[in-house]
């Protein structure tokens, strides 16, 4: 079930009318919660929804048994039991098939790939967000940062709660579970301000996103040497910033929708393609994402309180399974090991010539546009279908300069990619201010405005409304 669905626009009012009408019976809120977040779970594939239930009542299971047990090796050992439980199931569901294969062309047999094949047809859609959040309850119980919720309905919403289910935030259950707990509450503001949130989500989807992928990027990545090195740069360009819009699309939909139920998720964007440098750009992509592996992973393996050397590793170590965490392929492999080799030549540039505290005007728009080519060119390899192919793309961009013809890119498409970089440039006050103006309109003048943009949405929209990106992650 889409967000941007005709059974999603059924499906969330319904639900709204459902919640809101036992609000103050706090059990039977939570089940209509549960109930409604199977169902969309369910949407795409209802089997896997049997590995979401299990993961939920073995960390459920496990929170409990670290509340009774005092000795810290034990606890250690219930906590390993936990994250040992959540990887194992990733792996074998997202990873066995591609470790396998990898094995196979290695030693130059084939049968024993067919043994976990059927595994990734039974991939649970968005299992990495899953894990991740799961993950999160019983190791903040673990660190005594959350008191283990005895009610399995809790830990239930937490991990089911379909605006984020499939596709993140990845939200963690000391920011979650302590809202269970309230009565919900929603006012004009709020509710204004989460509609429009949503809009803003829908517009970032379906007219630039979707329009970015068909009308240029899917042409460009499907055959990079019949384009010119112009129209392959622009392309990869417009795949840049149709994956930011893709996937904050997403995350404004959830942020949005979630409020409607009186619950407040993270922000997971904040600018991304403004960064002077690749710290900066890991602080404000996928924020929820970044600040899970900073927490969960690069501190507990040392962070930078040792050696600078062993900071280097760590941080290689983070970005390399931060790019495994993306998908079961080499390329993604690729991704974070270079990723990680930005990050630690950035660390030692400043170790041995010091990090500007007031940097000039000139230097900032100087770091920030060699970050944002930087990350430009290694979206090749995240967007390819495979080292090979990520190669070509990038070679591609040198070929045809004899001529500087290129009829992939159409007026509507560079208007609508120079719109959409434009837009990257609005301040937040700009867009409180906007989402405030839209929530004090009368409730006729909101609804019009609704209205007319839904059907300017469905004038300019691609015919064929595509998945979000990141829902094969």
């Amino acid at each position: 079930m889409l967000f941007h669905s005709l059974q999603f626009l059924l499906f969330l009012p319904i639900t709204m009318l459902l919640y809101w009408g036992f609000a103050e019976r706090t059990t039977a809120r939570k089940v209509v919660l549960v109930i409604a977040s199977l169902i969309f779970y369910m949407a795409w594939n209802p089997a896997p929804v049997v590995l979401l239930l299990y993961l939920t009542l073995v960390d459920w299971a496990v929170g409990l048994w670290l509340s009774k047990v005092e000795k810290p090796g034990a606890r250690r050992a219930i906590v390993a039991l936990s994250i040992v439980n959540n990887l194992f199931l990733l792996g074998l569901f997202k990873y066995a098939d591609w470790i396998t294969r990898s094995v196979v062309d290695a030693a130059g047999s084939f049968g024993i790939a067919l043994v976990y094949r059927p595994l990734g047809l039974l991939l649970p859609v968005g299992l990495s967000f899953i894990v991740f959040q799961g993950m999160s309850y019983t190791i903040d119980v673990y660190r005594r940062e959350l008191r283990p919720r005895p009610a399995l309905l809790d830990v239930m919403v937490f991990m089911t709660f379909f605006p984020h289910v499939v596709a993140g935030p990845i939200v963690r259950a000391s920011d979650f579970l302590p809202q269970i707990e309230e009565r919900p509450r929603i006012d004009d503001d709020v509710g204004g301000r989460a509609l429009f949130r949503i809009l803003i989500g829908m517009v970032k989807k379906l007219v630039f996103a979707d329009f970015l992928a068909a009308n240029l990027v899917d042409r460009v990545f499907a055959d990079p040497a019949n384009h010119t090195g112009i129209e392959v740069i622009v392309g990869i360009v417009a795949y840049t910033v149709q994956l930011y819009y893709d996937f904050s699309a997403y995350s404004d939909i959830a942020i949005g929708t979630a409020a409607l139920f009186g619950y407040v998720l993270k922000e997971n964007f904040d600018k991304p393609y403004l960064s002077a440098n690749l710290f900066e750009f890991w602080r404000r992509w996928h924020k929820s994402l970044g600040s899970w592996l900073r927490d969960y992973l690069y501190v507990p393996l040392g962070g930078n309180r040792d050696s600078r050397s062993r900071t280097l590793v760590n941080l290689m170590i983070t970005m390399i399974l931060g790019g495994v965490w993306h998908g079961a392929d080499w390329r993604f492999v690729a991704w974070g090991f270079a990723h990680g080799i930005g990050l630690s030549l950035t660390r030692a540039w400043w170790w041995t010539f010091g990090k500007p505290k007031a940097p000039s005007v000139v230097r900032t728009a100087l770091c920030t546009l060699l970050t944002f080519v930087l990350v430009v060119e290694l979206r090749i390899v995240f967007r390819a279908k495979d080292l090979s192919h990520a190669a070509a793309v990038f070679w591609a961009q040198g070929d045809h300069w004899s001529t500087l013809s290129a009829p992939a890119l159409s007026p509507g498409v560079l208007l609508c990619l120079l719109t959409a970089m434009g837009g990257h440039f609005f301040t937040h006050a700009f867009y409180h201010r906007v989402a405030g103006a839209f929530a004090r309109l009368p409730v006729r003048h909101r609804v019009t405005l609704l209205l007319g943009s839904a059907l300017l949405i469905l004038q300019v929209a691609s015919a064929e409304s595509q998945p979000f990106i990141y829902f094969k992650f």
